[in-house]
C-alpha cells in the first residue's frame, strides 16, 4: 500500500522545524509508519551537496550552479529515501521540497521557471506531494525569528527583498496548484498554528 507524502515549505523564521515535529507526532500517534526528512539533504550524499549550497563561502556559487546541485540532491534523495519508503506503505514528511526551488532559486535567484520545470519533470518523473503545508509570514517577522535563532547561512543573509520574491513564488504555487497547497498564517500563535495543521493532518488520516 503506498503511503501518504507530505511536505512543509516556507521562508526562513516561519516554524517549519517545530512544526514538521508537530505534524510527524500526529501521523505516528494515528499508528503509520513515517520518514521525516529534509531538503537539501536527505542521504548522505545529498547531505555534503547541502553543505556546499549552504555554507561553502570559498567559491563563488552561480545561480545554475546552484539549482542543479538541489536537484542532483533531490535525485538522490528521491531515488534512495522518498521513494522506497512510500513503496513500503511509510508515510513521508519532508522539510521543504520541489516548491522551494521554484520560490528560492525561481522567485529569489530569477532562474527561468521553464528551466526548473524540465528538470522537475526529469527528476519527479510524476511523483508529487500529496499535501504541501505553506507556512506562510512577512519576511520581516520570518527573519527577526531566524535572526534570533544563530549564526546564518548563505540565504539568510540574502537581504529582505530577496525573502519578498520567495514568498510571492510561494504563493503563486499555492494557487496554482490549490489542489495540494494549504496555506497557514504562521506569524500567528503556536497554538493557533499547530489547530490549523491539526485539522489538516486529520482530514488526511
Amino acid at each position: 500500500m503506498q503511503g501518504r507524502f507530505i511536505t512543509l515549505e516556507g521562508i526562513e523564521g516561519v516554524g517549519k522545524s517545530t512544526n514538521l515535529e508537530f505534524v510527524a507526532g500526529l501521523i505516528r500517534a494515528a499508528g503509520h509508519k513515517l520518514l521525516v526528512t529534509r531538503e537539501p539533504g536527505g542521504t548522505p550524499l545529498a547531505e555534503q551537496l547541502r553543505q556546499i549550497v549552504l555554507h561553502r563561502e570559498d567559491e563563488a556559487v552561480p545561480a545554475l550552479a546552484e539549482l542543479l546541485i538541489m536537484f542532483s540532491g533531490r535525485s538522490l534523495h528521491l531515488a534512495n529515501r522518498i521513494r522506497p519508503a512510500l513503496d513500503q506503505g511509510s508515510w513521508v514528511v519532508c522539510d521543504r521540497f520541489t516548491d522551494a526551488t521554484f520560490a528560492y532559486q525561481g522567485g529569489g535567484r530569477g532562474q527561468p521557471v521553464d528551466r526548473i520545470e524540465t528538470l522537475e519533470a526529469w527528476v519527479h518523473d510524476g511523483l508529487q506531494p500529496d499535501l504541501t503545508i505553506l507556512l506562510d509570514a512577512d519576511p520581516e517577522i520570518g527573519l527577526a525569528r531566524a535572526g534570533a535563532r544563530g549564526p546564518s547561512d548563505r540565504f539568510e543573509k540574502e537581504r529582505v527583498d530577496f525573502f519578498r520574491r520567495v514568498r510571492a513564488a510561494y504563493l503563486a504555487r499555492a494557487e496554482r496548484f490549490a489542489d495540494r497547497f494549504v496555506v497557514v498564517d504562521a506569524a500567528r500563535t503556536l497554538p493557533e498554528v499547530q489547530d490549523e495543521l491539526r485539522i489538516c493532518i486529520k482530514r488526511m488520516l
